[in-house]
């Protein structure tokens, strides 16, 4: 069997925001990027994960910022936004990762509260986000976002 390679990127000098890094998907892309010399902002509710990892950020020799975000406030966006300009002035890469499974079962057993906080989380967030964070990805040479899910 043929083995694949992994390409690696030189993320030197870039600033990618990561949404739901403190577990899965998020905090493997979260490693992987400042192993390859991002500078990675890592979101999450959960601030003991997101320590934990800066640390092993750390250990690799990366650099990371933890932001303690939860994806319903939307009022936390803009902050964040006016943040990332004073600090950088740009974000390079968004990563829109941070998700809710919600509830699986038929559509009529699905408790209203729950349907809103899945919608609100999945794409009402998503749309906040990508209007607060469209300038300083215009701000970068190369300004990528990146929507992520997952089942």
């Amino acid at each position: 069997m043929k083995r694949t390679q992994i390409t690696k990127f030189n993320l030197s000098d870039k600033i990618i925001l990561i949404t739901g890094a403190s577990r899965g998907i998020g905090r493997a892309l979260s490693l992987e990027c400042a192993k390859n010399g991002a500078h990675v902002i890592i979101t999450g509710r959960t601030i003991g994960a997101l320590e934990e990892l800066d640390d092993e950020i750390k250990d690799v020799g990366g650099k990371s910022t933890i932001v303690e975000l939860d994806q319903q406030d939307y009022a936390a966006f803009p902050r964040l936004s006016l943040s990332i300009l004073e600090r950088w002035g740009r974000l390079d890469g968004f990563v829109a990762n941070a998700a809710q499974l919600g509830q699986l079962s038929p559509m009529s057993h699905i408790d209203e509260k729950i349907w809103e906080q899945t919608i609100n989380v999945n794409l009402n967030s998503i749309w906040y986000q990508v209007k607060v964070f469209e300038k300083l990805l215009q701000n970068s040479k190369n300004g990528r976002a990146i929507l992520v899910s997952s089942g």
